[in-house]
């Protein structure tokens, strides 16, 4: 392999040669996906079409209408998903510069992105046809999260970004999901928006996890200490969001995601990639398997705890006029 090969993407030598190894793996799964799909546009969810007619306005409105009973934690998550989910110049950055411009990973990080770029895309539309927020106040905080860079400590690792997306994209599938159940009685366009995004998210979940269990597969002791690394720390894309901590507080105890919610996903990749039943380990890939292991009884209790001490308390956001949120 070229010198240029070798410094077009991070990772070790061991790791690029890993990473080129799987580029049969990355295009059928690519494949699979988009045999699995059924592509759809924001226009479609929220149409804005120059010639629509009287029932459309009257859809509109009705949804406008409707969407003032939506309660202040569920804007609050809705908030969060949307400032996440207009991230993605930050993300399509990581992926280009852990898995380089090759392809076919070029080719999925394009084909990802076109995907992700109509999340944002429809639940701004959704949240400004619906006069959701102070979308002044929102704006600021999205610009800001841009601005502020999100910038994971991956320690130019290929196999920690791959293992964050596995765990990321279905944390955002049920995030998304939850979200959208509990819009669904008082206005169910904005779970038809939000069950689109977390559709596509599940999708991309498999594409993920297929593709780090090729890595482990291959590498498995580096790969099992860059899994432990990410699993221990996890935290999801908007942390660098103002006010995040505040909002992720409220999505929590109104348990649309919590630690238990991350629990279950822990314990499904475990059990889908059988980390338990893997042999044939260095002394460091051992201490790494059992350490995972005992993840989902510490996130167990952690999740006791933080229920243990979560006091009723006032929280207050600037994109819903400062209302305050009673959890």
């Amino acid at each position: 392999m070229s010198g240029l090969a070798l410094s077009a993407r991070f990772g070790t030598p061991d790791q690029i040669e890993t990473l080129v190894s799987i580029e049969t793996v990355v295009a059928e799964q690519m494949d699979l996906h988009v045999q699995k799909r059924r592509l759809w546009f924001p226009n479609d969810l929220m149409p804005a079409d120059a010639n629509l007619d009287a029932a459309a306005d009257a859809e509109l409105a009705r949804v406008r209408d409707a969407a003032r009973g939506l309660p202040d934690t569920v804007r609050v998550a809705v908030a969060l998903n949307l400032l996440t989910e207009e991230g993605l110049p930050h993300f399509h950055r990581l992926i280009a510069v852990h898995l380089g411009n090759s392809a076919p990973w070029s080719s999925w990080n394009n084909l990802w992105t076109a995907e992700e770029d109509r999340h944002g895309c429809a639940l701004r539309d959704y949240v400004r046809d619906a006069r959701l927020f102070d979308m002044g106040e929102l704006e600021k905080l999205q610009y800001r999260y841009i601005e502020a860079g999100f910038n994971p400590d991956w320690e130019q690792d290929p196999y920690r970004l791959l293992a964050y997306t596995s765990l990321q994209e279905k944390a955002t599938q049920i995030s998304h999901a939850n979200t959208g159940r509990l819009c669904a009685t008082v206005e169910p366009m904005a779970q038809k928006v939000l069950a689109h995004l977390a559709g596509d998210e599940s999708r991309h979940y498999q594409f993920y996890r297929a593709v780090f269990g090729a890595i482990l597969e291959r590498d498995p002791n580096r790969a099992l200490q860059s899994l432990l690394k990410v699993t221990l720390n996890f935290a999801m894309p908007g942390h660098a969001i103002a006010g995040y901590d505040e909002m992720s507080e409220v999505v929590r105890r109104a348990r649309i995601f919590c630690a238990r919610q991350y629990q279950e996903i822990v314990e499904e990749l475990l059990d889908f990639w059988k980390i338990g039943l893997m042999s044939n380990l260095s002394a460091a890939g051992r201490e790494a398997q059992d350490k995972l292991m005992k993840v989902p009884s510490r996130l167990a209790r952690m999740a006791d705890f933080q229920d243990a001490k979560s006091a009723a308390r006032d929280f207050q956001f600037g994109f819903i006029y400062g209302r305050a949120v009673r959890l």
